[in-house]
């Protein structure tokens, strides 16, 4: 066990003291850095990116080269397990990701198999060594993936943004379908997150981007249910280290009690609920991110720095929170701004975790 020089993350998370709260952005090594778009040129595509360590461990640390951020995220796409289990993803110009074989009949669907992530993910793995040996313990490096559900709508859909015609259209008329679709994505998941954390991911999150578009009952059935089966197998411990794990959906705040109870350490925040309402919902069972909204980066460093007091406030006193945004940051952000947001967290949060001697 190494000890981190930055472990500020890593004990929010955990519940534990802190000197000030945290601060990392979601979708951090982005289009909004010009460097960013110079090492993608370079790569030629952003599978490219992705898939080679060398460019996924370069564009990794620029935020952290730029801002002085409390953790890294790993530098990869929530669609390379299905993408590693053959339905051929591919991006194109203006209409993001696609699959070439979309999940449509039944033959196909029984056929799925969780992809070995030593083999078909090896270029993922490989990114998270060589990230963590270059970050040289500066701050902890955060493993990702996507959920069961949301993996599932661009594997039924075969592209992203859409109505959910066709994967409503499944749950509803053949849930049974579904349901194998949705424990072979747990299955897989789960052995790629452990497959990270046993190569350096010091946290562990899964983005659950299109559970919110469920119905009550069916988001508890259809996606709440296989994130805690993931949770379930998940590796705590590593190393020698615990291995704190977030679980975000986008638009989750109706079922936070629900998702605090799945046995994460953490629940991401889109920026649609109040903070200190769900501290108060959750109590002391989990830590919480989040949760700004990214449009408001587009406003004055003063406003910035204002709406962030405005969160901060709100979670009030103690730690156990991580500041984040309540979905990924624009491609359209000033960079300067991003680094007013994170100043403005680093210098404001201090007054909240004054402990008295």
């Amino acid at each position: 066990m190494t000890t981190l020089k930055n472990d500020t993350l890593l004990r929010a998370l955990l519940k534990q003291p802190v000197d000030y709260t945290p601060v990392w952005l979601m979708r951090q090594a982005g289009r909004y850095l010009a460097e960013y778009n110079a090492t993608r040129a370079r790569a030629g595509d952003f599978l490219a990116l992705c898939k080679t360590p060398d460019f996924a461990t370069e564009v990794t640390l620029q935020p952290l080269a730029r801002f002085p951020l409390d953790a890294a995220i790993l530098f990869s796409d929530i669609l390379t397990i299905p993408d590693a289990m053959g339905l051929g993803l591919y991006f194109s110009q203006g209409e993001g990701p696609m699959f070439k074989h979309p999940l449509r009949e039944e033959k196909d669907i029984l056929a799925l198999t969780v992809p070995d992530p030593g083999d078909k993910l090896r270029y993922v793995l490989d990114a998270v060594s060589q990230i963590r040996k270059a970050l040289d313990h500066r701050v902890p490096l955060i493993g990702f993936s996507g959920s069961p559900f949301t993996l599932a709508c661009y594997m039924v859909e075969g592209r992203g943004g859409t109505e959910f015609r066709e994967i409503k259209t499944m749950l509803y008329q053949r849930p049974e379908l579904l349901h194998h679709i949705l424990d072979i994505n747990a299955r897989a998941v789960t052995a790629y997150l452990n497959a990270q954390i046993e190569s350096g991911a010091q946290v562990a999150m899964i983005f659950d981007t299109w559970g919110g578009a469920l119905s009550h009952a069916a988001y508890q059935e259809f996606s709440l249910r296989y994130i805690q089966q993931i949770i379930t197998g998940l590796k705590r411990e590593h190393d020698g280290q615990r291995i704190p794990s977030i679980v975000f959906t986008k638009g989750g705040g109706l079922w936070l009690e629900a998702i605090a109870a799945s046995g994460c350490d953490a629940v991401g925040l889109d920026w649609t609920i109040d903070i200190g309402e769900a501290r108060r919902r959750v109590g002391d069972k989990v830590a919480l991110q989040g949760n700004l909204d990214p449009s408001i980066l587009f406003a004055s460093p003063a406003v910035i720095a204002a709406e962030v007091e405005k969160i901060l406030t709100s979670f009030g006193n103690g730690s156990g929170h991580v500041f984040n945004l309540g979905h990924g940051i624009s491609q359209f952000t000033p960079p300067e701004n991003a680094a007013a947001l994170v100043e403005a967290v680093h210098s404001i949060s201090r007054k909240f975790h004054i402990t008295s001697s």
